[in-house]
């Protein structure tokens, strides 16, 4: 990867400091664990690996948690059946990574409500195709705010979808996270007025670490803005790429006491992607230290 003698530098400097990670209490929703963990995102890193070589890749590099992102290569659809489900739900009970969840693309922002219509009954299929293979939960979105009709209409149609979908998932004991996305949906403002009107408790925000998180007031408090409703994933980038101010947000999620997954969702191409998970790894272990 790039710069890795920075890289390195960073790594030597933030060990050097000497502070011991802080434990936290085990979490609700999986397999109880003692504090944040890292775990990834199928895309672009992921993309391309069957089931068998991803779950191997994560277990090598220490990633013990992964997110399916749709359309990739480990092949986890709805169109399985229920006896494919049985072996993909085997597969990871025999392996020490956890199935988190389905990355999906679904939204229900459109003005087209056939379109919002079917985006809800997809949420449906895939939350049962996540209760069928052990998963928890389905990552949703909302993807902007059409100019052609009221922004105020708009969120209370996304926060209406999300109340649909929420039962459904309540009723199948599965969580629908919403990640922050979208143009002008992935200002902080905007998330909170949507949530303002969810009712279900299984729905739950996926942080983003957007560059718009640090738009006026700030990151602590756009973060606290939303803190209440936040669930038990979390997506970020490289670590050690780009400006965005990672060591401050894990001191946020420490504050919290947080019990959830910080889920690596890279952009880059290293040429040796497992080497580049555990260099992640190292940096997020030394941040966690940091923030305590």
């Amino acid at each position: 990867m790039d710069n890795n003698q920075s890289r390195r530098s960073f790594i030597q400097k933030s060990l050097a400091a000497g502070v011991g990670l802080s434990f936290l209490e085990p979490a609700a929703v999986f397999a109880k664990r003692p504090k944040m963990n890292l775990g990834l995102v199928t895309y672009q890193w992921g993309k391309d690996w069957d089931l068998p070589t991803l779950l191997a890749n994560c277990e090598e590099a220490g990633l013990l948690g992964v997110e399916l992102r749709t359309e990739h290569a480990h092949g986890v659809e709805t169109s399985l059946s229920a006896q494919e489900r049985k072996e993909v739900k085997k597969r990871f009970k025999d392996s020490p990574v956890k199935c988190l969840g389905y990355g999906s693309n679904y939204a229900y922002h459109y003005t087209d409500q056939a379109k919002v219509r079917e985006n809800i009954e997809g949420t449906k299929k895939y939350l049962q195709l996540c209760k069928d293979i052990g998963a928890s939960g389905i990552k949703v979105k909302p993807n902007g705010l059409p100019a052609e009709v009221s922004k105020e209409k708009t969120i209370a149609q996304i926060a209406q979808s999300l109340n649909e979908v929420g039962k459904t998932a309540s009723d199948l004991g599965q969580l629908v996270r919403v990640e922050v996305h979208g143009k002008l949906t992935q200002q902080l403002p905007n998330m909170k007025a949507i949530f303002d009107q969810v009712t279900e408790k299984s729905v739950k925000v996926c942080w983003n670490s957007n560059d718009q998180d640090l738009m006026a007031p700030g990151l602590e408090a756009n973060f606290n803005s939303v803190k209440k409703w936040l669930g038990d994933t979390v997506h970020i980038r490289e670590l050690n790429e780009g400006n965005y101010p990672y060591q401050e947000l894990m001191k946020l999620f420490t504050d919290m006491n947080y019990k959830g997954w910080i889920l690596l969702e890279a952009r880059t191409s290293p040429a040796d992607r497992v080497a580049a998970m555990k260099e992640q790894l190292e940096i997020f272990n030394t941040m966690l230290a940091n923030a305590k």
